[in-house]
């Protein structure tokens, strides 16, 4: 009895990495589309440190700035601390797969994917970042082009959230828009900090 539980354990945990390899962007991705003005409405993030205070997690707005070559530059403005604003730049590498970028990420010091899971570029984008799914990198970010979507739309990223493994308290969607400045949009010559 014991060996078949190990087995179907392993079996379970085998196919539910397997499904997170093979999420593949929305097809047709146009990458002009979707640039522009973002809110980002809601997140799922397995991190001890981000559940303990994402009930502080704010509403936060970037703005997406295709290059010429394929890839893309985010500029966003976070509140870090009492009247403190942070800038974070992050320059998203093309791949041969439209809607599928690479970054390095400063903060763990890794390659990451960007994934564009689905977008109907007027209104929402939902993106997987870091498809190796683990605790610490792995997210789930819902953007809306406005800071209120539907709630049909929150509840698709719920359960995409969801099916992906993402625990119920790890999800979050903020209703307080974070109040930094918008951020000035990285230009297509600028280097990435």
């Amino acid at each position: 009895m014991y060996l078949l539980v190990v087995i179907l354990c392993s079996t379970v945990l085998w196919a539910h990495c397997l499904h997170y390899t093979d999420v593949q962007p929305q097809q047709d991705f146009d990458l002009e589309q979707f640039s522009g003005e973002w809110y980002r409405v809601g997140m799922a993030y397995e991190s001890p440190s981000f559940i303990k205070y994402k009930g502080r997690m704010l509403i936060s707005r970037g703005f997406l700035v295709s290059s010429e070559n394929g890839s893309a530059n985010l500029s966003m403005w976070t509140m870090t601390g009492p009247k403190l604003c942070s800038p974070s730049f992050y320059e998203y590498e093309k791949t041969q797969v439209p809607g599928l970028f690479t970054y390095f990420s400063q903060r763990h010091k890794i390659m990451k994917d960007i994934t564009i899971v689905e977008t109907n570029y007027t209104e929402y984008g939902l993106v997987l970042k870091y498809k190796k799914m683990e605790k610490e990198y792995t997210q789930v970010a819902l953007y809306g082009r406005s800071p209120t979507l539907r709630p049909e739309v929150v509840e698709k990223f719920r359960s995409y959230s969801l099916s992906l493994g993402f625990s119920a308290e790890s999800i979050v969607t903020p209703t307080v828009l974070d109040p930094c400045p918008f951020p000035e949009p990285r230009n297509k010559t600028e280097a990435v900090a």
